[in-house]
């Protein structure tokens, strides 16, 4: 399948030659090794692809044995592959690398070395037991692989003129009239399968959404058991956050109450496992903001979050667990817009996947005030435009599952905060207008923002 990060590592090979080694980092089951092993396949001559999940344990002692004699290290890893490696023509896979992290940190005599390429996989990459007792290498350079996103899904359904078409009409600022129902129709197929290449993979093939789930479901079992494997101490943490996700963002609000877990639960006690949760890309967090302007971090309350996850396919099979499978019926009725639950809860939660992707922190405005209707409000995030200026730097987004809302919130953050915010934009169902200074855009072009 196509995937965006591929001119990444295009970008890399050709302007790093060499000089750094690259590590793409997400959670399990997002199409990391298979878009690793394409490019070998594509752009170098020969490869060698070491799975530290199942390697022979033959292979992992030469990172102890020939560090200092790499002429050895290449003819035996030759030697066990059976191919030639040519210097400044290969490439060599370091795949689950945190599972032995003593060939990550072997990448700082490797990349000096300079004979050949180095690319390293790794989910749940940043946890301490992945990094105990090395040194990380400041030879390497990393980026996140996230699920697939909208336009990947497209491409995916063999549709790759309607994205392009989409980002055009935002940028003139103009509706899709007649092609906005197909456009939803496409849009609302991702939101029920998700970007997990496997589930997308069975659902081109197949159209069928119970194959789809049981494919979900099976991933988050994985997730589950990484939990229960990993996590330490902090499992039982993890899991309960894990397991209340769905119902945290069924809230109005979607803040995460702790209190839900455990009546005298508190954030300080908490915080590892949601850093856990995080660093694992099982989920994406989004923190209060106490004042909507540049800087965003520096007026973080990280006692105040909202829990997304980092799939809304997952979501939705995490959420509907009453039984094994979500049944077809089920999945088609929310095709259709006509089953009677809290969309919201996907909405928001779709919105925030593709924010993300588009390389956004997660903020949002949260004010309740009980003495002035004036400064109460909730924003559901803040992003930053692309090019700062003096003022006029957020961009306020409220998100809305259905036809019938009011912009209450909005309209106060822009009389308020009018100096600070730029572009008040409601992302909804509905096409593309803009009315009294607001844009409104389809659920569809979030990632163009």
């Amino acid at each position: 399948m196509k995937r965006k990060i591929y001119n990444q590592l295009l970008e890399w090979k050709n302007n790093r030659n060499g000089e750094v080694a690259l590590l793409i980092e997400g959670a399990r089951r997002i199409g990391k090794s298979y878009i690793v092993e394409e490019f070998a396949k594509n752009e170098y001559t020969s490869y060698i692809l070491i799975d530290f999940n199942k390697v022979n344990n033959s292979v992992k002692q030469l990172f102890d044995d020939y560090m200092d004699d790499l002429d050895t290290f290449f003819e035996m890893l030759e030697q066990y592959f059976k191919v030639t490696l040519v210097p400044r023509q290969s490439v060599i896979i370091f795949d689950e690398v945190q599972l032995y992290p003593r060939a990550r940190a072997a990448i700082k005599y490797l990349v000096a070395d300079g004979r050949y390429d180095y690319l390293e996989t790794g989910s749940l990459i940043s946890i301490k037991s992945n990094v105990k007792n090395i040194v990380i290498p400041s030879e390497e350079r990393t980026i996140s692989m996230f699920p697939m996103d909208f336009e990947e899904f497209l491409w995916a359904m063999g549709n790759e003129t309607l994205m392009p078409y989409l980002q055009k009409q935002f940028i003139e600022g103009k509706p899709l009239k007649d092609l906005h129902r197909e456009a939803m129709d496409y849009f609302r197929r991702y939101l029920i399968v998700g970007g997990m290449p496997q589930a997308v993979n069975t659902y081109v093939s197949s159209r069928n959404f119970e194959k789809v789930d049981t494919i979900k479901r099976d991933i988050l079992a994985i997730y589950r058991n990484d939990i229960r494997k990993y996590a330490g101490r902090l499992a039982m943490k993890v899991e309960s956050i894990f397991d209340d996700i769905p119902a945290q963002l069924q809230k109005n609000e979607r803040k995460f109450r702790l209190s839900n877990i455990k009546k005298e639960a508190r954030m300080r006690d908490y915080e590892e496992a949601f850093m856990w949760l995080s660093d694992a890309q099982i989920i994406n967090c989004g923190y209060n903001t106490t004042s909507p302007n540049i800087g965003l971090k520096l007026n973080m309350d990280r006692s105040t979050l909202k829990c997304y996850m980092a799939d809304t396919g997952l979501l939705l099979s995490h959420a509907f667990d009453e039984k094994q499978v979500v049944s077809e019926e089920l999945y088609r009725k929310i095709l259709l817009d006509k089953l009677e639950i809290n969309a919201g809860m996907l909405i928001e939660n779709i919105v925030s996947q593709m924010l993300v992707a588009s390389g956004h922190k997660l903020y949002f405005y949260s004010n309740i005030d009980n003495n002035n209707a004036d400064n109460r409000m909730e924003i559901d995030f803040l992003i930053r435009k692309e090019h700062i200026t003096s003022r006029h730097n957020i961009i306020p987004i409220e998100v809305k599952s259905s036809a019938g809302y009011t912009i209450h919130s909005l309209n106060k953050c822009v009389r308020k905060f009018g100096e600070y915010i730029t572009t008040p934009t409601v992302i909804h169902p509905a096409d593309y207008k803009e009315r009294n200074g607001i844009r409104y855009i389809p659920l569809y072009m979030t990632s163009f923002l």
